[in-house]
């Protein structure tokens, strides 16, 4: 009894359609007391609802299993990325069905309207696309596949609630870092905003003897190598491998302010993790520290396979710890744990230029011993408040404030670089190329 009603009652749904034709044969009914010349009309037109209902409830419900459906989706998302999902909608019956579908996305996505609508002919699939963009790491539990079938009126609905519960881990965003592997492999990384940086000079590193080719330059000419061979060979230098490279992330409460959905730690777990990518297709060892009013991980450079592995699970359990960063731990844990001069890039965030001022004397040190890249964000929140038209007197004063902020991170920016500290002053959506040219340069001038 309890598998019948849940089957063939609780299953059953009355749709739009059902309600407004009896709302018809209802309203011929009440016509025909005042206007006989009705006659039997309204009767026929109850008896052809009622069949309706007969006949579509009888299609719909006489198969158990009419209907399969299936989600498919990559083994992990990609944090701040479009993540695209695939429903595979099976209709067994035997004639064309509609098919309104209803996904269970997590409930991270605060979503309820992941809703689909189709007509599946009989025994096809129907394969229905669409895309989930997380904002937050961690463990995402999808639901069930809700579908509400109806046949040839569509008086009635059948639902089926396939359970398809399953869960997916949310990464730092490995597809952004594939994309930017793929164009440093095939050497477009200028396609995605990177700035061709010229070489000045040539490193230590010598590769190989070659024979001269137009645009190469003269400078390297090997005339011993020129004199054997009897025509004119050049040097040919690399770029200095197994540099160390260390993205340090603050997770002090300031790198929770969100952007655009993500929080500026978000962001920073994202460039790390593209930083790390292409320092490693360098033949550079990539490392990742974190810290805030305490030490957190500390992964060592390197440049092994398995590396770009362990970054993102070491990236995946990063969280905001709502505190102030501890600027001290960091320069000492640096100070013993990191002996060969590195490449460090520090993302954090200054509220104030009093604020930066209180750990100067912190990343001064640290520069002393490394090459120190400073990377904090500019509030695009402000800089949309600054172009918008003064209407009141009020507006006046937030924009005067907000321009005081503003002068603040370009001062932050002018001390820093007097202390001989690079800098990074950037809106949050262009954190990884500016961190990458900045990386590039480096390369280039051979400044590491």
């Amino acid at each position: 009894m309890k598998n019948f009603f849940k089957n063939y009652i609780a299953a059953l749904y009355f749709t739009t359609r059902f309600f407004m034709a009896g709302a018809v044969v209802v309203s011929l009914m009440v016509i025909r007391f005042f206007a006989s010349w009705l006659s039997i009309i309204p009767f026929i037109a109850l008896l052809l609802f009622a069949g309706i209902f007969i006949v579509e409830y009888i299609l719909l419900f006489r198969k158990r299993n009419a209907v399969y459906a299936q989600r498919a989706h990559a083994e992990r998302f990609s944090n701040g990325d479009e993540n695209e999902v695939k429903l595979f909608i099976e209709n067994k019956y035997p004639f064309p069905v509609y098919a309104d579908i209803i996904d269970e996305i997590p409930i991270q996505f605060q979503n309820r309207n992941v809703h689909f609508y189709t007509r599946i002919h009989a025994g096809k699939t129907s394969v229905i696309d669409y895309t989930l963009r997380p904002v937050k790491r961690g463990s995402y539990d999808f639901g069930k596949i809700n579908i509400y079938i109806s046949a040839f009126a569509r008086f009635i609905e059948r639902r089926f609630s396939l359970d398809r519960a399953n869960s997916v881990a949310v990464y730092p965003s490995y597809l952004q870092m594939r994309k930017y592997q793929l164009m440093a492999i095939n050497n477009r990384l200028s396609e995605a905003g990177l700035k061709k940086q010229r070489r000045l000079g040539h490193s230590m590193e010598f590769e190989h003897i070659k024979e001269y080719v137009t645009g190469d330059d003269y400078r390297t000419v090997n005339w011993k190598a020129t004199a054997r061979r009897g025509s004119l060979m050049v040097n040919n230098y690399v770029e200095e491998k197994s540099q160390p490279v260390y993205c340090v992330i603050d997770k002090g409460r300031l790198m929770e302010m969100p952007f655009d959905g993500l929080s500026l730690l978000d962001y920073s777990i994202n460039a790390s993790l593209v930083l790390s990518s292409i320092a490693v297709q360098k033949e550079d060892k990539a490392g990742i520290i974190t810290f805030s009013d305490r030490m957190g991980t500390l992964l060592p450079a390197d440049k092994r396979a398995y590396q770009m592995q362990k970054i993102q699970e070491v990236l995946y359990r990063q969280k905001t710890r709502y505190l102030e960063s501890d600027f001290e731990k960091l320069y000492i844990t640096i100070r013993n744990k990191i002996s060969q001069r590195s490449l460090i890039v520090l993302f954090t965030n200054f509220a104030s230029l009093n604020g930066m001022q209180r750990q100067k004397a912190y990343l001064k040190k640290i520069a002393e011993r490394h090459l120190l890249v400073v990377v904090f964000f500019q509030n695009t929140e402000m800089k949309k408040a600054l172009e918008k038209e003064a209407a009141n007197l009020k507006d006046i004063y937030i924009q005067t404030i907000v321009e005081q902020f503003e002068f603040e991170k370009k001062l932050i920016v002018q001390e820093l670089k007097q202390e001989g500290i690079f800098t990074i002053l950037t809106p949050p959506q262009n954190l990884t190329v500016q961190v990458l040219n900045k990386y590039l340069e480096i390369k280039a001038r051979q400044l590491l």
